[in-house]
């Protein structure tokens, strides 16, 4: 082909590629330095987070994060078009051969740079896809668990792509629609354009957020709340109606079984009676008393906390060893673990006494009214103290206090700091605390210097201690006063570390040595861990044991600490670790 062919093919494949371009653009309208931004987010969002993702929840994670970053692209091309290059045009002269030369380039070089930038950006984002397949598997090695496959991994960047195209169309949507008032208000109010676009964007914002909060939200949880309600009156085929006087539920109780909801149906049809208990300690047990009311047991929160502690008065609860309180999470769940960890320790010589406040499950109840745990526990532990501390010194039981994930912010509700805790208990045992807790915030930032904020260190561990396993709970050498308090937190729990401030900060877990089954490739990035760290939230307890926010056995270790039972010996302590791990084996087929 001679040199004029060729230049000929070469400027048809220009010509070509640069209608491509112009094609492409009149129907998208990309800004390819949103793309840029875009590919940065999505490739922070692969990196290892707290717990290990499938294709599905990482592709609807850095589907998020890339639309996001794509907007803080816009947002820096639009704020260089309008201040940067004007400013750069009045204070930078060029000379006149530049500018020449630049009015004379040719019109196919600007497509080939598109091309090239959104070629390059695919193909990293190619890279990053293979790369965190390898992060992925590595995070499930760590937590003992079976992992995907590359391929699978690979349909994260379609699904990516999927969310950050809705979410983009969405934000375009809204766009026009702020223009639109604009227009409006131009049209019939007859301001100037300067005042009448933010005006249409502040009407567009506040209709916005009053929709939302006023309208949206508020159907979703009334929907929500009618769903979950339905499920709170359906009851396990397993779960039968205890005929022992010692449950709420059976034909003595004040709390009839029908009111329970489905949670409290399950905690007092299941778990240990006394031969049980013995069969374990070998020595003689009591049947173990557990009080439960539900939202249908009574008219609010207070008669339900009243109807409890009439309750316990039935079944004599204020005679036996050890009464526990227990702040429930959302749908009025109790860890099963928990609850026979202490049976098991006194020899079901116990009282074990939970509320429900919500129909909805911990996460939607945190959203939608926090409060209600936060009401509930302080009800509940408020009148069962009263009644407690009426009766002579030496005819109380030990008052314990428990509560996991939310119920442990329920339950911290009921105390104003560590002296009222001190005064008022006898220990306290609280699992997975959520970021947001008020005590827990407090205990954590006035650590001892040097101590993690995944395990810190206060006042020397006298009277609160935190545990990721149970030999943290045995510091060598240093004092721990009674009443005991435990905090129970697992470096890689996501509901411990999620909180808005991984927004714009990196937090003290992520800069100090982290826990051994968080990745060491794990690193902070604005805006993107928030969203990463959110997103493990569903999947907090669907890890392994010892990982994540499922605690196991973990918790019979805390009590063992916290409530020092009489008795309790290595080879009882192995005993009740085995049938812990039974009868959560058989719950999980049961329920």
């Amino acid at each position: 082909m001679s040199a004029s062919g060729a230049r000929e093919v070469s400027d048809r494949v220009r010509g070509d590629a640069d209608g491509v371009v112009r094609v492409v653009e009149r129907f998208f309208h990309p800004d390819y330095v949103g793309i840029i931004v875009a590919t940065v987010f999505f490739s922070w969002s692969l990196s290892p987070s707290l717990l290990p993702r499938d294709w599905l929840i990482e592709g609807l994670v850095s589907g998020v994060n890339g639309a996001i970053g794509y907007g803080v692209g816009c947002l820096l091309s639009w704020a260089f078009r309008k201040a940067v290059l004007p400013w750069l045009r009045r204070k930078v002269t060029l000379p006149d051969a530049w500018r020449e030369r630049y009015e004379r380039r040719p019109s196919w070089l600007s497509g080939a740079l598109k091309t090239t930038i959104v070629v390059a950006c695919l193909v990293i984002a190619v890279v990053m896809l293979l790369i965190s397949a390898r992060w992925q598997r590595e995070i499930f090695d760590l937590m003992g668990m079976e992992t995907g496959t590359t391929p699978g991994f690979l349909r994260t960047g379609l699904l990516s792509a999927a969310v950050a195209a809705v979410l983009i169309g969405a934000f375009r949507s809204a766009r026009r629609f702020v223009r639109w008032v604009s227009a409006e208000l131009m049209k019939w109010v007859h301001i100037p354009r300067s005042i009448a676009q933010p005006a249409g964007f502040l009407i567009v914002a506040v209709l916005a957020i009053l929709l939302f909060n006023g309208v949206l939200s508020k159907l979703f949880f009334d929907v929500a709340n009618s769903a979950f309600s339905v499920r709170n009156s359906n009851t396990s085929e397993n779960a039968v109606q205890p005929q022992q006087p010692e449950r709420s539920g059976s034909p003595q109780s004040l709390a009839p079984w029908d009111t329970l909801g489905s949670e409290g149906r399950w905690f007092v049809s299941y778990g240990p009676d006394a031969a049980a208990i013995q069969g374990v300690t070998g020595r003689p047990a009591r049947e173990p008393i557990r009080v439960y009311t539900g939202l249908e047991s009574a008219p609010d929160p207070e008669a339900q906390a009243d109807l409890a502690v009439a309750e316990l008065e039935r079944t004599a609860a204020f005679e036996r060893e050890a009464l526990v309180v227990v702040t429930t999470t959302g749908t009025g769940w109790v860890d099963s673990s928990s609850a026979e960890s202490v049976e098991l320790m006194f020899g079901g010589d116990t009282a074990i006494v939970a509320t429900q406040y919500s129909y909805l499950p911990s996460v939607l109840s945190f959203l939608s009214d926090k409060d209600k745990a936060t009401t509930a526990g302080r009800l509940l532990f408020d009148k069962v103290y009263e009644r407690w501390s009426a009766r002579p010194a030496e005819d109380r039981p030990k008052l314990l206090v428990y509560g996991e994930s939310l119920g442990s912010q329920g339950s911290e509700g009921a105390f104003s700091g560590l002296a009222d805790i001190r005064n008022r208990t006898d220990g306290v045992l609280w699992v997975g605390p959520p970021n947001s807790n008020r005590l827990w915030r407090e205990f954590v930032t006035r650590r001892d210097p040097g101590t993690p904020e995944i395990l810190p260190v206060v006042s020397d561990g006298f009277a609160v201690r935190f545990a990721d396993k149970g030999l943290d709970l045995g510091a060598p050498g240093a004092t721990w006063l009674d009443p005991r308090i435990v905090y129970l937190q697992h470096a890689s729990d996501p509901v411990v570390w999620w909180s808005p401030d991984l927004l714009f900060r990196e937090p003290d877990w992520l800069r100090e040595p982290r826990g051994p089954d968080v990745s060491s490739r794990m690193s902070w990035y604005p805006i993107v861990t928030f969203w990463q760290v959110a997103a493990d939230l569903p999947r907090a307890q669907k890890v392994a044991d010892g990982h994540g926010h499922n605690y196991g056995s973990l918790v019979l270790d805390a009590w063992a600490a916290v409530a020092q039972p009489p008795d309790w010996s290595a080879d009882v302590a192995a005993r009740a670790r085995a049938y812990l791990a039974e009868s959560a084996a058989r719950e999980h087929e049961l329920k």
